[in-house]
């Protein structure tokens, strides 16, 4: 059988598939070229990540040879789910495996916002030979992460794996999920200890009034979460990170709150308007932004190579 990996797949990934005899192409196909490929081609598995739409025109003109739909990552909303599933096709995330690599880049984001290093990292290469005292006196009202409050909305995988690291910080962790009621969780060290925390998710209004970070992962595209509302419930001089989805957070309403001084600092890893993101969200002096990158590590990539070949050996081999 073929599989087109038509966003990559890792090496590890490719080398299970092949071991057990699948045919893999990792050859990146335009859009617009995509149906004729997979039927001249007669690709009986398509694996994708955020940037190839997998739509109903495309599942229509592939039926004949389409069996399969792997996304490395966990959102699918690139993917018509439901209309693909009932046309018999099996359609398959890996939901764990970027887990840890997205809470990480959390606390890249957060230990440089509250720092201001994303700020300091432009300016230092510009003013520091010239302006190193001033630069040193911009910078002198960093905070410290310990004793802070850390609001997590969504606590499932990633939202609790942002909770372990928050916990090693010395920080107290609030949670919002309509969906868990309590979760257990379990802060492993490199020596086999252990320690556990007790997490019941409150209120939304609750937790914005008491937190003074705000991390969103929820798996919704295109819902908007926290808006001027929820930005006006919050704590003065907060900070907002998303590494979720583009539009969870208003980016109006967030650029808003960080010009009149509402909020500190915002940490951005996803944008309404990818892969061109607007302007004036780039812009802005307090915001740190890197371009979808919670899954970009080495091992979260081995991770979803691997998750994505055990499941189409399981069906398909």
């Amino acid at each position: 059988m073929k599989v087109l990996a038509n966003d990559g797949i890792s090496a590890s990934g490719k080398e299970k598939l092949e071991a057990a005899g699948f045919e893999v192409d990792t050859t990146k196909v335009a859009q617009e070229q995509l149906a004729n490929h997979i039927n001249e081609n007669k690709v009986n598995v398509l694996l994708v990540r955020s940037a190839t739409k997998v739509r109903k025109d495309l599942i229509d003109a592939t039926l004949d040879n389409l069996k399969f739909i792997g996304r490395g990552g966990v959102g699918m909303d690139n993917i018509d789910v439901d209309y693909a599933r009932e046309k018999g096709i099996t359609v398959q995330n890996t939901p764990a495996a970027s887990t840890r690599s997205v809470a990480e880049l959390v606390f890249a984001h957060l230990s440089g916002m509250t720092r201001y290093l994303f700020d300091a990292n432009q300016k230092m290469p510009l003013e520091g030979d010239s302006k190193f005292k001033e630069l040193k006196k911009n910078y002198a009202a960093g905070t410290e992460l310990k004793g802070k409050t850390i609001g997590i909305i969504g606590f499932g995988r990633i939202g609790q794996e942002v909770a372990k690291i928050a916990f090693g910080y010395g920080m107290q962790v609030k949670a919002v999920d309509p969906y868990v009621e309590e979760a257990q969780v379990d802060l492993d060290f490199f020596d086999g200890q252990k320690v556990s925390f007790t997490v019941k998710p409150e209120s939304m209004e609750t937790v914005l009034a008491h937190s003074d970070f705000i991390t969103v992962h929820i798996a919704g595209a295109g819902k908007t979460l926290i808006g001027a509302k929820e930005i006006g419930q919050m704590k003065d001089n907060a900070g907002i990170i998303n590494t979720a989805r583009g539009g969870v957070v208003d980016e109006e309403a967030l650029l808003d709150a960080l010009d009149k001084g509402k909020l500190r600092y915002a940490a951005l890893d996803v944008f309404v308007n990818e892969p061109t993101p607007a302007m004036k969200v780039l812009m802005s002096p307090y915001t740190s932004l890197s371009p979808h990158i919670g899954a970009a590590t080495l091992e979260a990539q081995d991770r979803i190579g691997t998750e994505l070949a055990d499941h189409i050996i399981e069906k398909l081999g």
